[in-house]
């Protein structure tokens, strides 16, 4: 991958993304997002992945390092107003696309947030499976105080994490929320020291990746459609996600690794 935008690297079975525009506390523009896209097509397809964690690089500097996680959209971009309204939907639709992708990806992904998060950063932290917070991250809807909206899917999955009525507080006021916040009304799972987040994240993406694969990706499939679906479709979706299992070896190693009272070895096959 010719990555320009972002850093990835794979430890054990997790691979790390990091965000990387460090000088502009790696707010997002097209090539991160195609990066992105980039990062998620080798992760999805590589066997030995088997969890994600997305952080934001730190600025060096003099006086003490700048921690971010993402800005947010590149302002200093759209104020150049040189987008055409053409480049400005395939902006949009870009951006969505990758959000898409992230929420749909076929592994658990955390978004281990260091510093602040907004905007299309808290969009994209928003489509992670989890949220971990460093004790001085703060995490923000901004946009109507900019006079833009949000994208990314936030109106659906921040109802869906918060309620109705806390998304709307959120998304009509741009209320900035810390670490403690988050976990207290169920946006973030976790909040800890900056210097421990991302160890943290990595070793939470260590123990989901020694459950079952197959087993894993129908959980994170099943549940992000659940709301949508009625009690008979869901127990139809979870019957074929039971019989599809039980046809992996996964299936025969867990039943064989219980027997044998070891740890299971899982091959994702």
């Amino acid at each position: 991958m010719n990555l320009q935008t972002v850093l990835y690297e794979r430890v054990g079975p997790v691979g790390v993304v990091r965000l990387n525009r460090p000088e502009s506390m790696n707010a997002v523009i097209e090539q991160m997002y195609l990066d992105l896209q980039a990062v998620l097509e080798q992760a999805g397809e590589d066997p030995e992945v088997r969890a994600l964690v997305i952080t934001g690089t730190v600025r060096r500097r003099e006086g003490g390092d700048k921690q971010a996680f993402c800005a947010g959209a590149d302002l200093k971009k759209h104020a150049a107003g040189d987008r055409t309204p053409g480049q400005k939907r395939e902006y949009i639709l870009l951006a969505h696309e990758t959000t898409r992708r992230l929420y749909e990806f076929n592994k658990p992904v955390i978004a281990a947030i260091n510093g602040p998060a907004r905007g299309a950063g808290s969009e994209l932290a928003l489509c992670c499976d989890f949220i971990f917070m460093a004790e001085g991250a703060t995490l923000a809807f901004t946009e109507t105080g900019l006079g833009t909206f949000v994208g990314g899917g936030s109106t659906r999955h921040l109802a869906r994490l918060v309620g109705v009525t806390r998304a709307k507080e959120l998304i009509y006021t741009g209320r900035v929320l810390d670490g403690s916040k988050a976990v207290e009304i169920g946006l973030a799972l976790r909040c800890l020291p900056v210097k421990a987040l991302l160890k943290a994240a990595v070793d939470f993406g260590r123990q989901l990746a020694e459950r079952a694969p197959v087993s894993m990706a129908f959980a994170k499939e099943l549940i992000q459609k659940a709301p949508e679906r009625d009690l008979e479709a869901v127990l139809s979706a979870e019957t074929e996600a039971v019989l599809a299992c039980m046809e992996t070896d996964d299936w025969r190693e867990g039943i064989a690794s219980f027997q044998e009272k070891r740890k299971p070895s899982f091959k994702g096959k």
